[in-house]
């Protein structure tokens, strides 16, 4: 039997998160000759149509939106080397309080075992050894990123495939001196005061397991933020520039909450143990 080749899938909600939270990995191990396997739930239609006219507005056509976020989407996957898009074209579910939040067809409204059966097939298709995702709080609470977690974590446990899983983190260290970092570089911070308040916005320190050095692949991981155009105004990273949000970007952070390799912690690649 040929040994099964290393793979890493990373389960998004939207068309951009997998720029944002995992570009660097998915880029870095791309490079490195694994497999990697993008997963994104939903067709990202609750996002700006083109000239940046929100939902709700005169002029915002989901079914423009869901044909250029795809378009976008793709060459994103390109410049991070991504091997397999699979998009499970659920309905954008919006942010927490929209009304879309309740719409039958949502993301949200899907039964997890519905959408973790479809994830479970893919894990039989291509066999990860690791899976990435959302914590339970969905990063900051977003509905389609909790239920991209509760689906995960329920696929893994119908196919038994992974050997570890992941959730994306963000130190809460890191918050601090944050604004004054862009200040050193002319850049106004966004106003995140009241996600600094959420008591579950960013990981505490000690929680972190696992920070991966992507300063290598930083460049590409901004290429793949700039594919999503359409989307440019609600991607602060943007107005950061090449140079500085690689400067200040070059790593990724994780916690492992499922494991059977016993690789010691704290580690610094995601298949530690498996290779």
């Amino acid at each position: 039997m040929p040994q099964q080749p290393l793979t890493l899938m990373a389960v998004h909600a939207h068309p951009d998160d997998e720029a944002i939270g995992t570009g660097g990995i998915l880029a870095k191990y791309a490079a490195e000759g694994v497999q990697t396997v993008l997963v994104t739930c939903t067709n990202g239609e609750l996002g700006d149509a083109p000239g940046g006219v929100k939902p709700g507005h005169d002029g915002h056509d989901e079914d423009v939106v869901i044909a250029l976020r795809r378009q976008e989407l793709e060459e994103s996957c390109r410049v991070l080397g991504v091997s397999h898009l699979e998009m499970l074209g659920y309905h954008d579910s919006g942010m927490e309080g929209w009304p879309q939040n309740d719409a039958p067809d949502s993301f949200w409204h899907t039964p997890v075992d519905v959408a973790a059966g479809r994830v479970a097939d893919l894990m039989r298709i291509y066999r990860p050894q690791v899976v990435v995702t959302y914590d339970e709080h969905g990063f900051y609470g977003h509905p389609d990123h909790i239920q991209a977690n509760r689906v995960t974590r329920a696929a893994i446990a119908e196919s038994g495939i992974p050997a570890k899983l992941y959730y994306t983190a963000l130190p809460r260290s890191r918050l601090v001196g944050f604004r004054a970092v862009l200040a050193e570089h002319g850049i106004e911070a966004p106003d995140v005061e009241e996600a600094e308040a959420d008591p579950e916005f960013g990981t505490p320190d000690e929680l972190i397991t696992t920070t991966v050095d992507c300063s290598e692949v930083a460049d590409r991981k901004y290429k793949s933020l700039e594919a999503h155009a359409s989307q440019g105004e609600n991607i602060f990273f943007l107005q950061m520039g090449v140079e500085v949000f690689s400067s200040i970007m070059g790593a990724e952070y994780f916690v492992r909450v499922l494991d059977t390799t016993k690789a010691p912690l704290p580690e610094d690649d995601l298949f530690a143990g498996l290779r």
